[in-house]
């Protein structure tokens, strides 16, 4: 659960991866008496009931995992499903991209399939990225950082959102958002490169920025940052950790994208200059030195869409998956031989040596796709969940022992 990391660790004790957007909306909402505003965006709330088991999907058969684990749907029609965040409560939130559309997915029996699906939101500007803080739904879209407070006890009558920033830039490319709040209590937000490759000079582009909840306070965490879609803090050293995706148009193996560590404020990541901790651009890299720029811990999948992450905390899954992270590959869409189109895992050993395999593969068939994995988020009770904006579902992925 990718919400402050302290509610993170209590719940897990109680219980146990280029494209369009739009311009964020031009009208003027009206200050509040705390000087925040009110967002005029359109509200609507509508309401899904998927109580009934539908038929086993047979694309799920195509879903290939260690010995032990299986997959099955947590929610369909949860259409162009994106990031994820989880409530005290157990409800999921989903945020969109193409769609607008935020959603609730409660699961008030436990049982591990959503009771319903809950449009709590709707016409809203790419609102990718959800975030939570003591009972408020933050959203983010292009330029726009809303929140909606007492979230859970109104989802199907939610209140206005109040406009907590909106400065952002309102460039489409790679305007969509990831957020989540660190262990500093300070949301993270990111704002990617407003192309494949460029050298914008103003900082807010390429990097990753954090705020106070109000807004306030926004200052450039990392640079060089060309487009994350998914980070998390380590569970025990909490430090930063991100997927960013590499530049395109230098072949289908170059460059590859990357998981980083940002232990601190101030870090610069290559972009535009260096990709991948050695490969100088070949356009913006002249007079530059890879040396002086922070290398990834780890290279991914060259075009592999790497998007949502999160390190494994919970106690279903075997031990030596314990603070090892999962990573969603949404999957390539310039690539002359498809690649991506799966969850990965990331581990490291004892002597700090990582590697990079696959986890659940099986989106990708005969070089033809049924389903993008987006976000992984992990339930209370260890089992991990898989946002697909392709085939409109969550999926949840179990661990019951070796057969």
């Amino acid at each position: 659960m990718k919400n402050m990391k302290s509610l993170k660790m209590s719940i897990v004790a109680l219980a146990m991866l280029g494209v369009v957007g739009c311009s964020s909306n031009s009208e003027k909402p009206g200050a509040d008496q705390e000087g925040e505003v009110t967002s005029k965006a359109p509200q609507d709330t509508t309401s899904e009931e998927v109580t009934e088991q539908p038929a086993q999907d047979p694309d799920l058969s195509k879903i290939s995992l260690p010995d032990g684990f299986e997959i099955s749907y947590f929610a369909q029609k949860v259409e162009n499903a994106r990031s994820m965040v989880l409530g005290p409560d157990g409800t999921l939130y989903v945020g969109s991209r193409d769609k607008g559309n935020v959603y609730a997915l409660p699961d008030k029996n436990k049982d591990g399939r959503a009771d319903e699906v809950i449009t709590i939101a709707t016409g809203l500007k790419m609102p990718n990225g959800v975030a939570l803080r003591n009972g408020a739904l933050y959203v983010a879209e292009i330029s726009r950082i809303s929140r909606y407070d007492n979230i859970a006890a109104n989802l199907k009558n939610p209140p206005k959102p109040v406009v907590v920033y909106d400065k952002f830039p309102t460039e489409e490319h790679h305007g969509w958002k990831y957020i989540a709040f660190g262990p500093d209590d300070k949301l993270y937000v990111p704002v990617g490169a407003p192309c494949n490759i460029c050298d914008r000079k103003e900082s807010v582009y390429a990097a990753i920025h954090r705020m106070n909840p109000d807004g306030s306070g926004l200052e450039v965490f990392a640079s060089g940052v060309r487009n994350t879609v998914g980070f998390d803090w380590h569970p025990e050293t909490k430090e930063l950790w991100f997927t960013d995706n590499g530049r395109d148009l230098m072949g289908d193996n170059l460059p590859p994208d990357e998981l980083n560590r940002a232990p601190r404020k101030g870090m610069h990541f290559g972009y535009p200059f260096c990709h991948a901790g050695e490969i100088l651009d070949p356009e913006f890299g002249k007079g530059k030195n890879c040396a002086a720029y922070t290398p990834p811990v780890q290279k991914l999948n060259p075009h592999g869409g790497t998007l949502g992450m999160e390190f494994y905390t919970g106690n279903m899954f075997p031990e030596n998956y314990k603070n090892q992270i999962f990573i969603a590959e949404h999957g390539s869409w310039n690539r002359t031989e498809k690649i991506g189109y799966r969850v990965s895992l990331y581990r490291e050993n004892a002597q700090g040596k990582g590697s990079f395999v696959p986890f659940a593969a099986g989106w990708l068939q005969e070089g033809k796709e049924w389903g993008r994995p987006v976000d992984v988020e992990m339930m209370p009770d260890g089992s991990l969940l898989v946002s697909d904006d392709m085939n409109n579902a969550i999926y949840r992925i179990t661990y019951a022992g070796r057969k």
